[in-house]
């Protein structure tokens, strides 16, 4: 699973990956790119933050297109310093409640991980006065992401983070 979050609307994205390796990371980010075009995915994504993980090897690869052109920045969180990516840490604790740690994702598909994503990002948050990440992500490039990856409002009654959310 490869998430990627806004630190500004807490607004996560989720993608199935079909390995954990650095090649699929760059996969995701080429498809982004081609989906969302260049232009936009600079605006969405002018630096990315993450961990040190061999996934995230292939810095060239992540910060240029194939074509060699510049899409984005990429920096690396420093080793056991989970305080300088606080953010995506919580959303990961709301994937906890619908997947157990240790539960194989296996039996998942992209589809049960963008339905996961969608209520993750409907879920009320205290800190943004009661608003959702995606209330809080208005712009024309949120709206082509969100078109892209099957990100959608959900009512807030509908909204649940419990494991019977996803029947694998």
């Amino acid at each position: 699973m490869l998430t990627m979050l806004f630190v500004q609307q807490s607004l996560m994205l989720i993608f199935l990956m079909r390995d954990g390796k650095a090649n699929s990371v760059v996969e995701h980010f080429d498809w982004l790119t081609s989906a969302l075009g260049l232009k936009t995915f600079r605006k969405l994504f002018p630096v990315i933050l993450t961990d040190n993980g061999s996934e995230f090897k292939y810095t060239l690869e992540l910060e240029h297109t194939i074509d060699g052109a510049k899409r984005t920045r990429i920096f690396y969180c420093d080793p056991q310093a989970s305080w300088q990516k606080a953010h995506i840490e919580k959303n990961h604790e709301y994937i906890r409640y619908v997947i157990p740690k240790g539960k194989s994702l296996d039996p998942y598909t992209q589809e049960d991980f963008t339905i996961l994503a969608n209520h993750i990002n409907n879920t009320k948050r205290f800190q943004y006065n009661g608003k959702a990440p995606i209330e809080l992500a208005t712009s024309e490039e949120f709206r082509d992401l969100f078109q892209v990856t099957g990100i959608q409002p959900i009512p807030a009654d509908d909204v649940m983070l419990k494991p019977r959310l996803l029947k694998p």
